[in-house]
């Protein structure tokens, strides 16, 4: 790892738009910064994207670095992490391109399909009810959020066994009741 003064000199010439600084700073922090992507996103592809970002908004930002305020590795730990969240949360949030949205149709229901949606709605939430709260937590967060099981797992503190008999018996139980 270079020693902060040397990493704090790079940044101050980075953000003067020194290339030669830039390529310096890119070769001596790198490694740190992918492990950080690569441990929060877990795709290797998709952390050498992720580091490439990073590099773009370390060039652009360079002049906001205050050594005042935090070494300089960890300002660039934080916009790494920062930004392999970021694309965990667009990730889940079912991000697409606007490119990509361009050309789909309107499949807006109809005032018949929205009452009947809303009723199905009001049911499915009646038997949540009827399950306890911890367990209705559980299927919100792993069908509605699309939390994984070990997420769930850890969330609630229990093993990752009884995370899946309580979705089974969960996903039964509302069955149960909506077929009523």
């Amino acid at each position: 790892m270079a020693d902060t003064a040397e990493i704090a000199d790079l940044l101050a010439r980075v953000a003067l738009r020194d290339r030669d600084a830039f390529r310096a700073l890119y070769a001596r922090t790198s490694a740190k910064l992918f492990g950080v992507s690569l441990r929060i996103l877990s795709n290797r592809s998709e952390a050498e994207d992720a580091l490439q970002d990073v590099f773009i908004k370390v060039w652009q930002r360079a002049e906001g670095y205050r050594p005042d305020a935090a070494s300089p590795m960890t300002w660039l730990i934080t916009i790494a992490r920062n930004n392999a969240i970021d694309r965990v949360r667009a990730r889940r949030s079912g991000h697409t391109d606007i490119d990509e949205a361009f050309d789909l149709h309107d499949s807006g229901m109809t005032p018949e399909q929205s009452a009947m949606n809303a009723d199905d709605g009001n049911r499915i939430e009646q038997c949540m009810e009827q399950l306890k709260p911890e367990r209705a937590e559980a299927v919100r967060r792993a069908y509605v959020e699309g939390e994984s099981y070990n997420e769930l797992a850890d969330r609630l503190g229990v093993p990752l066994n009884t995370v899946r008999t309580w979705l089974r018996r969960s996903l039964l139980a509302l069955r149960d009741c909506l077929g009523a």
